[in-house]
């Protein structure tokens, strides 16, 4: 029996990937062993001095009020300089609004430039909140498929068998989720500069900007095509390069007048983040990233174990990730065949077979708009992430005869 609840509420579906998390909570409350490959996030604790400032943070009354809902002018005048350093783009502090979460950021920009009816060009695949993010704008987001075999690459060619009169955003992710795909610089200028002329807008998702392997840079949209700097509105936050995802301090910067109404929104959606969590973010981004190179190292060696055993799989067919901490392998030769004498009609029932049957929780494509694709973080330490691809490899390996009935 239906209560009433709004059609903007039945049209968003929950977070796949903090589904996989619970349900693996679940097993593991009930007693069994099990490697979640699942959620993305650092797996590496705050550091130390970063939760020393919190702590400092809670114990001073100023911070027990009110704050700009813009954010703490501190912090955003860092994020400028940060931005600055990294990238070499040139920000004022005063076009940067800080949000609880990059995932907020992505709602506001949503919320700030889509009407009912526009339309969001979204690559797939996606991260899971890109459309929901759209729809709860009351537009409608626009898959654009991309090739396994293309490192999951979208080009202006294939962006513009999708636009129409309604077009009036591209998400953009370089590092993405949940490919791991990073984008040369040339392809990015390409994307950028086909969308300033288009007139669209871009909303440049780079989260992960600094988790890259190989030699890969990953550029920043504005700074690779700056023709679009006007229509682009870049995300970020600390989540990532500091291991502080539960913190919930994220940003978006671009043009004064979209940053000026997201503020405004965020305003009356949330207020200020949290000052505690605003002042651990200060203490991050002024001590820049000691220790990070160590970090990086480790999610590099993770990776291209990851990669070997993934790679060394009959049916599986995995591209090298350049950056983030993401394998993003197509199985869809493994759902012409059996296992254990099981057949499956999606890569979500195999991710589920998987679970009960090895103990490893990872997430199914369809959650990101790519039936027939898996989705391994390889954030996890050294020990589970052996123990967890032991067992992935020996129940994959384990296949029977081709179906039949599959053509």
């Amino acid at each position: 029996m239906s209560i009433g609840l709004s059609d903007r509420a039945g049209a968003v579906t929950g977070s796949a990937t903090m589904a996989v998390s619970a349900r693996a909570r679940e097993l593991r409350a009930a007693g069994y062993r099990v490697v979640g490959f699942g959620a993305g996030e650092p797996d590496f604790p705050t550091p130390d001095h970063i939760v020393a400032a919190a702590q400092r943070a809670c114990a001073d009354p100023v911070n027990h009020r009110y704050t700009s809902a813009a954010g703490l002018p501190e912090l955003r005048h860092l994020i400028a300089q940060t931005v600055l350093a990294d990238t070499g783009l040139a920000v004022a502090a005063s076009d940067v609004l800080v949000a609880n979460g990059a995932k907020q950021a992505v709602y506001l920009a949503c919320m700030v430039l889509l009407n009912p009816g526009d339309e969001a060009l979204v690559p797939a695949p996606y991260w899971t909140t890109y459309p929901e993010a759209v729809r709860l704008a009351g537009a409608t987001p626009v898959a654009v498929d991309t090739d396994p075999g293309q490192d999951y690459k979208v080009t202006p060619d294939r962006l513009d068998a999708h636009v129409t009169p309604r077009t009036k955003v591209l998400f953009f992710g370089s590092p993405a989720n949940p490919t791991g795909t990073v984008y040369t610089p040339e392809e990015t200028r390409a994307i950028g500069e086909w969308a300033a002329r288009r007139g669209i807008w871009v909303i440049s998702d780079e989260i992960y900007q600094h988790l890259v392997y190989d030699g890969a840079v990953a550029v920043s949209m504005p700074v690779a095509a700056p023709a679009v700097r006007d229509r682009c509105l870049v995300i970020g936050g600390v989540s990532k390069t500091y291991a502080m995802t539960g913190w919930r301090v994220g940003w978006l910067y671009g043009p004064a007048e979209a940053v000026r109404a997201a503020v405004n929104l965020q305003s009356h959606m949330s207020s200020n983040v949290s000052n505690v969590a605003q002042a651990a973010a200060i203490a991050a981004l002024r001590a820049g990233r000691p220790g990070f190179d160590d970090v990086l190292a480790a999610y590099d060696r993770r990776r291209r174990l990851m990669l070997h055993v993934l790679q060394g799989i009959r049916g599986v067919d995995c591209p090298t990730p350049g950056g983030a901490f993401y394998c993003f392998p197509s199985v869809r030769r493994l759902l012409t065949r059996t296992i254990n004498g099981r057949g499956f009609a999606s890569t979500a029932e195999l991710a589920a077979f998987i679970l009960d049957e090895a103990g490893v929780a990872l997430l199914p494509g369809e959650a990101f708009g790519a039936p027939g694709c898996l989705r391994l973080s390889y954030a996890l330490d050294d020990q589970s992430l052996q123990t967890g691809l032991e067992h992935l490899q020996r129940l994959l390996s384990s296949q029977d005869i081709p179906r039949a009935h599959v053509h």
